[in-house]
């Protein structure tokens, strides 16, 4: 026989064939292929949190679902090229463990509140090697005012979205909103100034230098929040990622448990992109 006829003949035969997949063994690696999947981008590309506070209203409104891009911020050293990941910016909405009350633990105590356990949602206000003063309720940056938009809206109906006015002209420079209590607003214009003795950090009378490869983060909401001006900076290791959009929001305050948010949603919140 020809070398020819050999590779026709080989050519020909046809491999015997497994016996045909059970439709359960189909779905089956169809879900184990999804899990793993799942499972993969969860632990390294997103992850979901929810918003319990008002820390961030208006921006984030608490009973918002986020998705977290968690591969976005290069954790050191040079970034491969065909990545999409960059350095931590000022601005950033970024989520992370709540770092701990490092000058006053035992307000932690008293609050409930256990470091590394709770996550945070705040914006990046100071970046590491700056210096950071938080005085007559205006952000300055190695002594120079920080541009922020400053807004008046009220929280104390804390589940939606408020009625806002404007406490002062938008610039160019403003890359975001800030927001005001009504009160405080008045205080600022008839030139009284607001008590900062509850704060720590970075407040007037004590400017403070971001360390290294940490970060100041503020909430949105400058009269409610929970943020560096009481705990401190937050240390890079402890940030998961930055805060992409709503994927699911619901009326804390009309629903009651789980269930009640499905059938209370703020169906004009979902798929909002946070910045």
């Amino acid at each position: 026989m020809g070398k020819d006829e050999k590779e026709t003949k080989a050519d020909g035969e046809q491999k015997p064939k497994g016996p045909p997949k059970s439709v359960f063994r189909e779905y089956f690696e169809s879900f184990a292929v999804t899990l793993v999947m799942a499972i993969f981008g969860m632990t390294f590309i997103l992850q979901a949190v929810t918003v319990p506070t008002g820390s961030m209203q208006n921006t984030i409104l608490i009973g918002d679902y986020l998705l977290v891009n968690k591969f976005i911020f290069n954790p050191g050293g040079n970034p491969l090229p065909f990545l999409p990941m960059r350095e931590i910016q000022r601005g950033d909405i970024i989520v992370f463990k709540y770092p701990g009350n490092s000058v006053k633990p035992e307000t932690d105590t008293s609050r409930g509140l256990v470091k590394y356990q709770l996550n945070y949602v705040k914006r990046v206000i100071g970046l590491p090697g700056e210096t950071v003063e938080f005085r007559n309720n205006q952000v300055y940056i190695n002594g120079e005012l920080l541009p922020e938009h400053r807004v008046i809206g009220d929280t104390e109906v804390r589940d939606a979205a408020l009625e806002l006015r404007e406490f002062e002209p938008r610039t160019p420079e403003d890359k975001w909103d800030v927001y005001y209590s009504e009160e405080t607003t008045e205080a600022i214009q008839m030139g009284r100034k607001i008590s900062t003795r509850h704060f720590n950090f970075g407040v007037e009378g004590k400017p403070m230098k971001v360390p290294e490869n940490s970060f100041f983060c503020m909430g949105d909401s400058r009269d409610e929040s929970d943020d560096g001006r009481g705990w401190g900076f937050v240390p890079r290791e402890l940030i998961i990622g930055r805060a992409m959009f709503v994927y699911w929001s619901c009326d804390r305050g009309a629903s009651n448990g789980f269930f009640g948010c499905i059938t209370h949603p703020r169906l004009n919140r979902i798929g909002k992109f946070v910045k």
